[in-house]
């Protein structure tokens, strides 16, 4: 049979752009459709305007800090609409380099919305195409809690385009998105309270990264209330908001921003139509080949549900092309210590195993190392900042098996020493590597005593 294209792919996000362009290079007709903005979550609502706000919101410790290092620092006040439409700027020229990168690899792309009408067949705008492989790369979307007067709320994608700050902010959600954004409004100057139904925040990360974060947090003004759901909200006459809580209490805010959690985004595009099989999450379901139960047909990335990190997608998207379009031997990826930054303030940068994970599989053989200290920086600046390193050991075989960390710089120090985890070091490596002095880094290869064993 002859189809319009090899492979049609629905979202060009991180994942579908990278499928799009790597599968033309080896030769296929590649077309790709995006309703929406290119370069996805990420770039656009994502982890790229995060990163440059929570730049933005660090300067106002900068200013004080300088002042001990001996800088005469004028009053300084922040300008919303500044940061808000520069950050806008940097979008648009990114969103500009990716229609560049799938004209300059040949990929058709429609500004159209895409739906499947059966396995081979998309219907898009008012075109109907063929294609024998399909991928589904439609990423995740918000998900509001159902709480009445949630309609007054706004979600992380509105926040980065709020048409003026607020003076009171409430964060609902305890994942890393919800922590990153209490850190950015109080970092800009909002009275920033974080509210979470559990009994401590970042689920999954490490108990000791969770715990030290919640102080640091803390610290810098962020009123954390735990344990505690917002049961009502109303909008009131001076356009303010008052939550109601389950714990009998009040608040009242300018801005509510629901960090909840992520859906994977497959409702409308002719999933049911084409036979593909959805989880009760709404997920694509696929297996280590990114294959659906329809055989032409993949999904990859935060759609699948599995590990929402934006290299994670493009990695996946790398495999899927070159299984699909080359004679290479099949590639797959390898899920073990994929690395990870939160941009809370202090940022936090893990790979690996959490305790709580390697007690699991290695109780009675665990040798733990933590250590705590204030960052050089401070010793003169005089905040009251620390930072935590933490590293598990396998006490038998001597392999690290996870690594963490809380302070300056975290994730890019954590990414140099991802390479070591996915190589098999041993902690006897580290202690031959010489350390980098005067630096934070240099801990990981001076830790002597062990904490404590597990």
């Amino acid at each position: 049979m002859e189809f319009d294209y090899d492979l049609f792919v629905l979202g060009a996000g991180s994942g579908g752009v990278r499928a799009s362009r790597m599968s033309a290079s080896y030769g296929a007709k590649v077309a790709v459709a995006e309703s929406m903005f290119l370069g996805g979550t990420c770039v656009n609502v994502g982890c790229v305007p995060k990163k440059l706000f929570v730049y933005g919101s660090h300067f106002h410790e900068e200013f004080q800090d300088a002042k001990n290092y001996g800088w005469d620092v004028p009053s300084s006040s922040f300008d919303w609409p500044t940061l808000r439409d520069n950050k806008t700027l940097e979008i648009n020229r990114l969103n500009g380099i990716y229609q560049n990168l799938l004209d300059n690899a040949g990929v058709t792309l429609y500004n159209e919305h895409a739906c499947l009408l059966d396995p081979h067949t998309v219907q898009v705008g008012s075109a109907t195409v063929t294609a024998r492989y399909i991928l589904i790369a439609t990423g995740g979307w918000p998900v509001m809690p159902d709480i009445p007067g949630i309609e007054h709320a706004i979600s992380s994608n509105e926040a980065f385009y709020l048409p003026e700050f607020p003076r009171e902010v409430t964060v609902i959600g305890g994942g890393y998105i919800a922590v990153e954004f209490a850190g950015i409004f109080a970092g800009l100057g909002a009275k920033t309270t974080l509210l979470y139904r559990g009994e401590m925040f970042l689920r999954g990360f490490d108990d000791s990264i969770r715990a030290f974060v919640k102080d640091e947090i803390a610290k810098k003004g962020v009123d954390l209330v735990f344990e505690t759901l917002a049961s009502h909200i109303h909008k009131l006459d001076d356009g303010s908001m008052r939550l109601d809580l389950t714990n009998g209490a009040t608040l009242t805010a300018d801005t509510i921003l629901c960090a909840t959690g992520r859906s994977p985004k497959t409702q409308g595009i002719g999933l049911e139509a084409a036979g593909v099989a959805l989880g009760d999450r709404g997920e694509v379901l696929v297996n280590e080949d990114y294959q659906t139960n329809v055989p032409n047909i993949f999904a990859i990335g935060d759609v699948t549900d599995r590990i929402q990190l934006t290299p994670v997608a493009i990695e996946e998207a790398m495999c899927l092309s070159s299984n699909l379009f080359t004679d290479q031997p099949k590639r797959r990826m390898d899920y073990q210590n994929i690395a990870t930054a939160v941009f809370c303030q202090p940022n936090i940068g893990t790979v690996g195993l959490t305790e709580a994970e390697a007690l699991a599989d290695h109780a009675g053989d665990l040798d733990i190392y933590e250590s705590q200290f204030k960052p050089m920086k401070h010793t003169i600046s005089g905040r009251e900042e620390r930072t935590l390193l933490k590293m598990i050991v396998c006490r038998s075989t001597d392999q690290v098996l996870g690594i963490h960390m809380v302070g300056p710089d975290s994730g890019e120090i954590v990414q140099g020493l991802a390479v070591a985890l996915v190589a098999g070091a041993t902690k006897a490596q580290f202690d031959a590597t010489v350390g980098i002095h005067p630096t934070a880094a240099e801990e990981f290869v001076t830790l002597r005593s062990v904490s404590r064993q597990a």
